[in-house]
């Protein structure tokens, strides 16, 4: 069995990790970083009259597509290595060339994936994730997104909590070469008088939820696997863990999420026929589980070393066809 690898040459240890697993359990992988096609890497389809032939080309090794079991779609980023000198049309017309010939080598695999990359865009919905979650029964913050001043000023007053800002998408800003990533953050009274930045760009506003703790939970197929975080004893995470995340990396603890919540987030990600996602919950002082978003390509290296979860063994159980599947994938 063979193990697709789908994925950039800059991903972090997650992808080895998997790797490994998936050696120890008999099963073979190809990682494929697609940032290194079509610069480096060589890919085939070839649809003669009588026979068909797929492979993919990397230094001195080839895949033979046909010996595909299950692909894990993991990170994307095609034609990453196109010369940044290059005339910008074409530079457009070979990125999408480069990414149509991918995602129809990726498309005509009838193997098992984790998960199918419409699956994965739909999850990313953060709309949709808040509506089903509370369909699924999951305590959720009280949420408006919108471009209205007006209605972030009607909204903040029935947040007697206070309230925070969030982005629906990940991006970072970069100003002097630095990254600078966009956190949560809590609205200020004085912040309400200057909304006008909102007529060029809507954002999700919620109530602030009071935390005990903060919970990432990792769901493979029918695994959940916990971990807590007391993002409250640094001053620098109380809003967001990630703020001060390098210094809290050693600080999570293994978590028992109550029957309940656990099986409302396993019909959420039946919903979204996911066999992988990484939930953020909150744990309110008073033992409230407050579902915040599920990542459908959420990282999970960090909490294999502490607390020591084994994410990445139930990953390649689940390629491997080792332990129950969601769906087709």
């Amino acid at each position: 069995m063979t193990v697709l690898i789908i994925t950039h040459s800059d991903d972090n240890e997650s992808v080895a990790l998997v790797a490994d697993s998936i050696r120890k359990r008999g099963g073979n992988s190809f990682r494929f970083d697609t940032d290194k096609f079509p610069t480096e890497v060589q890919l085939v389809a070839h649809y003669g009259e009588t026979h068909e032939r797929f492979s993919l080309a990397d230094g001195g090794e080839t895949l033979d597509l046909r010996d595909v079991s299950a692909v894990w779609h993991r990170r994307l980023n095609v034609a990453g290595r196109l010369p940044g000198e290059m005339d910008a049309q074409l530079r457009r017309a070979a990125l999408g060339e480069s990414r149509a010939t991918i995602m129809g080598m990726l498309a005509s695999l009838r193997v098992f994936r984790m998960d199918a990359e419409q699956s994965i865009r739909r999850a990313e919905n953060k709309q949709l994730q808040i509506q089903m979650a509370r369909e699924s029964g999951l305590d959720t913050p009280r949420t408006l997104i919108t471009n209205d001043p007006e209605a972030v000023r009607a909204f903040a007053r029935t947040c007697e909590r206070g309230m925070i800002t969030k982005m629906l998408s990940s991006f970072a800003i970069y100003e002097d070469g630095a990254e600078k990533v966009v956190f949560t953050n809590p609205v200020a009274a004085e912040d309400l008088n200057d909304l006008d930045g909102l007529r060029l760009c809507p954002m999700a506003f919620q109530e602030q939820v009071s935390k005990h703790l903060e919970l990432r939970v990792t769901i493979v197929g029918r695994r959940v696997l916990a971990a807590a975080i007391d993002s409250q004893a640094s001053a620098r995470a109380a809003h967001d863990w990630r703020r001060d995340g390098v210094r809290l990396i050693d600080a999570w603890q293994p978590y028992t999420l109550p029957p309940a919540v656990e099986e409302k987030l396993l019909s959420l990600m039946d919903y979204f026929e996911l066999n992988y996602g990484a939930a953020d919950l909150i744990v309110t002082p008073e033992g409230r589980h407050v579902f915040l978003e599920v990542n459908p390509s959420g990282e999970f290296f960090w909490l294999e070393r502490h607390p020591g979860l084994p994410i990445s063994e139930a990953i390649a159980d689940v390629l491997l066809g080792l332990s129950e599947r969601r769906g087709k994938g």
